[in-house]
Protein backbone atom coordinates (compact mmCIF):
# COMPACT_ATOMS: atom_id res chain seq x y z
CA UNK A 1 0.00 0.00 0.00
CA UNK A 2 2.82 2.05 0.73
CA UNK A 3 4.60 1.57 -2.61
CA UNK A 4 1.13 2.31 -4.37
CA UNK A 5 0.82 5.44 -2.18
CA UNK A 6 4.07 6.44 -2.95
CA UNK A 7 3.58 6.40 -6.53
CA UNK A 8 0.68 9.11 -6.90
CA UNK A 9 2.66 11.67 -3.97
CA UNK A 10 0.69 10.44 -1.35
CA UNK A 11 1.62 9.50 2.85
CA UNK A 12 2.49 6.32 3.03
CA UNK A 13 -0.48 5.22 5.49
CA UNK A 14 -2.83 7.26 3.19
CA UNK A 15 -6.43 5.26 2.71
CA UNK A 16 -6.12 3.28 -0.44
CA UNK A 17 -8.37 -0.02 -1.63
CA UNK A 18 -7.12 -3.58 -1.03
CA UNK A 19 -8.29 -5.70 -3.75
CA UNK A 20 -8.23 -9.41 -2.42
CA UNK A 21 -7.94 -12.24 -5.58
CA UNK A 22 -8.78 -9.23 -8.25
CA UNK A 23 -11.55 -9.48 -10.38
CA UNK A 24 -12.62 -5.93 -9.92
CA UNK A 25 -13.73 -2.66 -11.65
CA UNK A 26 -13.81 0.83 -10.82
CA UNK A 27 -15.05 4.10 -13.05
CA UNK A 28 -13.14 7.54 -12.35
CA UNK A 29 -15.52 10.58 -12.15
CA UNK A 30 -13.22 12.89 -11.52
CA UNK A 31 -9.33 13.60 -13.23
CA UNK A 32 -7.13 11.81 -11.21
CA UNK A 33 -3.52 9.59 -10.47
CA UNK A 34 -3.57 5.98 -9.59
CA UNK A 35 -1.62 3.54 -8.85
CA UNK A 36 -1.15 -0.85 -8.21
CA UNK A 37 1.29 -2.45 -6.33
CA UNK A 38 1.10 -5.38 -4.17
CA UNK A 39 -0.63 -9.11 -5.86
CA UNK A 40 0.54 -9.14 -9.69
CA UNK A 41 -2.37 -8.64 -11.65
CA UNK A 42 -3.06 -7.90 -15.58
CA UNK A 43 -4.80 -4.48 -15.66
CA UNK A 44 -6.10 -1.69 -18.13
CA UNK A 45 -7.69 1.72 -18.54
CA UNK A 46 -10.43 1.67 -20.61
CA UNK A 47 -8.27 -0.41 -22.85
CA UNK A 48 -4.68 0.75 -22.60
CA UNK A 49 -2.63 -1.33 -20.62
CA UNK A 50 -2.31 -0.46 -16.97
CA UNK A 51 1.24 -1.52 -15.51
CA UNK A 52 1.68 -2.12 -12.05
CA UNK A 53 4.52 0.05 -10.22
CA UNK A 54 3.87 3.15 -12.10
CA UNK A 55 1.56 6.43 -12.22
CA UNK A 56 -1.22 6.50 -14.28
CA UNK A 57 -3.49 9.01 -15.14
CA UNK A 58 -6.88 8.30 -15.44
CA UNK A 59 -9.81 10.61 -16.89
CA UNK A 60 -13.10 11.48 -15.75
CA UNK A 61 -15.42 8.03 -17.23
CA UNK A 62 -12.45 6.08 -17.76
CA UNK A 63 -12.77 2.57 -15.89
CA UNK A 64 -10.15 0.49 -14.46
CA UNK A 65 -10.42 -3.09 -14.53
CA UNK A 66 -8.53 -6.01 -12.55
CA UNK A 67 -8.02 -9.61 -13.85
CA UNK A 68 -7.79 -11.78 -10.81
CA UNK A 69 -3.66 -12.32 -9.75
CA UNK A 70 -1.25 -14.54 -11.40
CA UNK A 71 0.52 -14.54 -7.79
CA UNK A 72 -0.24 -13.19 -4.44
CA UNK A 73 -3.33 -12.36 -3.33
CA UNK A 74 -3.73 -8.69 -2.39
CA UNK A 75 -3.18 -6.07 -5.02
CA UNK A 76 -3.66 -2.29 -3.62
CA UNK A 77 -5.13 0.64 -5.30
CA UNK A 78 -4.23 4.22 -4.59
CA UNK A 79 -5.39 7.66 -5.92
CA UNK A 80 -3.92 11.12 -5.75
CA UNK A 81 -5.02 12.88 -2.35
CA UNK A 82 -6.26 9.51 -0.76
CA UNK A 83 -9.94 8.06 -0.20
CA UNK A 84 -12.41 9.46 2.31
CA UNK A 85 -12.68 7.00 4.89
CA UNK A 86 -14.49 6.66 8.41
CA UNK A 87 -11.83 7.35 10.59
CA UNK A 88 -11.80 4.82 13.93
CA UNK A 89 -9.14 4.67 16.76
CA UNK A 90 -6.73 6.65 14.86
CA UNK A 91 -7.05 4.60 11.64
CA UNK A 92 -9.50 4.80 8.21
CA UNK A 93 -9.03 1.17 7.65
CA UNK A 94 -11.93 -1.33 7.58
CA UNK A 95 -12.16 -3.89 10.30
CA UNK A 96 -14.80 -6.19 8.98
CA UNK A 97 -15.15 -8.61 11.91
CA UNK A 98 -16.45 -5.49 13.96
CA UNK A 99 -17.88 -3.56 11.33
CA UNK A 100 -16.03 -0.39 11.72
CA UNK A 101 -13.81 2.32 9.80
CA UNK A 102 -13.42 2.64 5.81
CA UNK A 103 -16.39 2.42 4.12
CA UNK A 104 -19.47 1.87 6.22
CA UNK A 105 -17.37 -0.55 8.13
CA UNK A 106 -17.61 -3.39 5.55
CA UNK A 107 -16.18 -4.71 2.17
CA UNK A 108 -16.91 -2.60 -0.83
CA UNK A 109 -19.86 -3.86 -3.26
CA UNK A 110 -20.89 -3.33 -6.73
CA UNK A 111 -22.15 0.57 -7.23
CA UNK A 112 -20.71 1.69 -4.04
CA UNK A 113 -19.18 5.56 -4.65
CA UNK A 114 -15.89 6.53 -3.10
CA UNK A 115 -15.03 10.28 -2.10
CA UNK A 116 -12.28 11.59 -3.71
CA UNK A 117 -10.00 14.93 -3.51
CA UNK A 118 -10.41 17.18 -6.07
CA UNK A 119 -9.03 16.25 -9.78
CA UNK A 120 -5.07 16.11 -9.59
CA UNK A 121 -2.59 14.84 -12.09
CA UNK A 122 0.96 12.81 -11.06
CA UNK A 123 3.86 13.23 -11.96
CA UNK A 124 4.74 9.88 -13.72
CA UNK A 125 7.02 7.67 -11.21
CA UNK A 126 7.65 4.29 -10.99
CA UNK A 127 9.05 1.91 -7.98
CA UNK A 128 12.66 1.27 -8.04
CA UNK A 129 12.49 -2.65 -9.22
CA UNK A 130 14.62 -4.02 -6.15
CA UNK A 131 11.66 -2.36 -4.28
CA UNK A 132 9.43 -4.43 -5.84
CA UNK A 133 8.12 -7.07 -3.57
CA UNK A 134 8.90 -10.43 -5.16
CA UNK A 135 4.93 -12.85 -5.72
CA UNK A 136 5.29 -16.36 -5.47
CA UNK A 137 3.66 -19.85 -4.29
CA UNK A 138 6.32 -20.39 -2.02
CA UNK A 139 7.33 -18.39 0.99
CA UNK A 140 10.39 -17.97 3.27
CA UNK A 141 9.46 -16.41 6.39
CA UNK A 142 11.92 -15.50 8.89
CA UNK A 143 10.67 -16.12 12.98
CA UNK A 144 11.60 -16.07 16.40
CA UNK A 145 10.34 -19.14 18.81
CA UNK A 146 7.23 -17.75 21.00
CA UNK A 147 6.64 -18.03 24.44
CA UNK A 148 5.86 -22.35 24.05
CA UNK A 149 8.87 -22.43 21.00
CA UNK A 150 9.79 -25.48 23.38
CA UNK A 151 6.74 -27.75 22.28
CA UNK A 152 7.95 -27.81 18.46
CA UNK A 153 10.21 -30.18 17.58
CA UNK A 154 12.92 -30.15 14.74
CA UNK A 155 10.32 -30.94 12.09
CA UNK A 156 8.37 -27.91 12.22
CA UNK A 157 11.60 -25.67 11.95
CA UNK A 158 13.13 -27.86 8.50
CA UNK A 159 9.86 -29.11 6.69
CA UNK A 160 7.21 -26.93 4.61
CA UNK A 161 3.74 -26.46 5.82
CA UNK A 162 0.89 -25.73 3.09
CA UNK A 163 -1.78 -23.49 3.60
CA UNK A 164 -5.31 -24.59 3.17
CA UNK A 165 -8.52 -22.97 2.26
CA UNK A 166 -9.29 -21.50 5.80
CA UNK A 167 -7.69 -18.03 4.97
CA UNK A 168 -9.10 -14.35 5.58
CA UNK A 169 -7.84 -11.14 6.86
CA UNK A 170 -7.45 -12.92 10.58
CA UNK A 171 -5.37 -15.47 9.41
CA UNK A 172 -4.27 -18.76 7.82
CA UNK A 173 -4.38 -22.09 8.62
CA UNK A 174 -1.37 -24.10 8.11
CA UNK A 175 -0.78 -28.05 7.65
CA UNK A 176 2.28 -30.05 8.06
CA UNK A 177 4.84 -30.97 10.40
CA UNK A 178 2.89 -29.82 13.75
CA UNK A 179 3.40 -31.81 17.25
CA UNK A 180 0.10 -32.83 18.58
CA UNK A 181 -0.83 -31.08 21.57
CA UNK A 182 -3.06 -33.24 23.68
CA UNK A 183 -3.57 -31.63 27.43
CA UNK A 184 -1.30 -28.58 26.42
CA UNK A 185 -3.67 -27.47 23.79
CA UNK A 186 -5.55 -24.84 26.51
CA UNK A 187 -4.33 -22.74 28.70
CA UNK A 188 -5.19 -18.93 30.34
CA UNK A 189 -5.23 -16.40 27.36
CA UNK A 190 -2.48 -14.42 26.73
CA UNK A 191 -1.50 -11.12 24.34
CA UNK A 192 -1.06 -11.95 20.89
CA UNK A 193 0.01 -10.10 17.75
CA UNK A 194 -0.48 -10.81 13.97
CA UNK A 195 2.24 -12.87 12.95
CA UNK A 196 2.05 -14.90 15.45
CA UNK A 197 1.87 -18.93 15.24
CA UNK A 198 -0.71 -20.53 17.43
CA UNK A 199 -1.00 -24.56 17.78
CA UNK A 200 -4.68 -26.04 17.57
CA UNK A 201 -5.70 -29.83 19.32
CA UNK A 202 -6.54 -30.62 15.62
CA UNK A 203 -2.84 -30.72 14.53
CA UNK A 204 -2.67 -27.87 12.73
CA UNK A 205 -1.14 -24.34 13.46
CA UNK A 206 -3.06 -20.77 12.60
CA UNK A 207 -0.90 -17.59 11.02
CA UNK A 208 -2.35 -14.51 12.77
CA UNK A 209 -3.04 -11.60 10.22
CA UNK A 210 -4.38 -8.20 11.31
CA UNK A 211 -7.83 -8.23 11.85
CA UNK A 212 -6.61 -11.07 14.49
CA UNK A 213 -7.84 -11.79 18.13
CA UNK A 214 -5.27 -9.39 20.44
CA UNK A 215 -5.57 -12.52 23.11
CA UNK A 216 -5.68 -16.16 22.74
CA UNK A 217 -5.19 -19.43 24.98
CA UNK A 218 -4.18 -21.92 22.38
CA UNK A 219 -0.05 -22.16 22.45
CA UNK A 220 1.93 -19.18 20.47
CA UNK A 221 5.11 -21.43 19.52
CA UNK A 222 6.44 -19.21 16.97
CA UNK A 223 6.39 -15.14 15.71
CA UNK A 224 6.88 -13.89 12.15
CA UNK A 225 9.43 -10.91 12.63
CA UNK A 226 8.28 -7.61 12.17
CA UNK A 227 10.53 -7.17 9.03
CA UNK A 228 8.94 -10.03 7.42
CA UNK A 229 5.02 -9.33 8.65
CA UNK A 230 4.22 -7.37 5.11
CA UNK A 231 4.26 -10.96 3.32
CA UNK A 232 2.02 -12.38 5.24
CA UNK A 233 -0.86 -11.04 3.31
CA UNK A 234 0.42 -12.15 -0.14
CA UNK A 235 0.38 -16.07 0.72
CA UNK A 236 -2.49 -17.64 -0.79
CA UNK A 237 -4.91 -20.95 -0.26
CA UNK A 238 -2.50 -23.63 -1.58
CA UNK A 239 1.34 -22.05 -1.05
CA UNK A 240 4.00 -23.31 0.47
CA UNK A 241 5.46 -21.54 3.81
CA UNK A 242 8.80 -22.57 5.26
CA UNK A 243 10.54 -20.91 8.15
CA UNK A 244 13.68 -19.76 9.33
CA UNK A 245 14.95 -19.54 12.38
CA UNK A 246 16.11 -16.14 13.91
CA UNK A 247 17.09 -14.61 17.16
CA UNK A 248 15.60 -11.12 18.88
CA UNK A 249 19.10 -9.62 17.73
CA UNK A 250 19.07 -11.02 14.58
CA UNK A 251 15.39 -9.96 13.99
CA UNK A 252 16.40 -6.40 15.39
CA UNK A 253 18.74 -6.71 13.04
CA UNK A 254 17.13 -8.08 9.89
CA UNK A 255 14.53 -5.00 10.70
CA UNK A 256 17.42 -2.44 10.83
CA UNK A 257 18.14 -3.29 7.09
CA UNK A 258 15.13 -3.59 5.76
CA UNK A 259 14.14 -0.55 6.48
CA UNK A 260 17.26 1.22 5.48
CA UNK A 261 16.66 -0.17 2.10
CA UNK A 262 13.42 1.12 2.10
CA UNK A 263 14.01 4.23 3.11
CA UNK A 264 15.18 6.92 0.62
CA UNK A 265 12.09 5.85 -1.46
CA UNK A 266 9.55 5.57 1.41
CA UNK A 267 10.67 8.40 3.88
CA UNK A 268 8.62 7.98 7.45
CA UNK A 269 7.32 4.73 6.80
CA UNK A 270 8.12 1.70 9.37
CA UNK A 271 7.33 -1.76 9.04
Amino acid sequence: MALANRLVGNTPDACATEITYGNAEMRFETDTAVALAGAEVEADLSGRPAPMHRTLNAKRGEVLKLARPSQGVRTYVAVAGGIAGEPTFGSQSTFLPAGFGGHEGRALRAGDVLELPAARKGEILETPVPLRPHMSASHVLRCVPGPDGDMLTGAAWNEPSETSARLDRTGIELTGPWPQLQDAAQRPSEALFPGAVQLTPSGRAFLLLPDSQTTGGYPHVLQVIRADRHLLGQIGAGNRVRVLRRTPEEAAADLRAKSALFADWLPGFRF
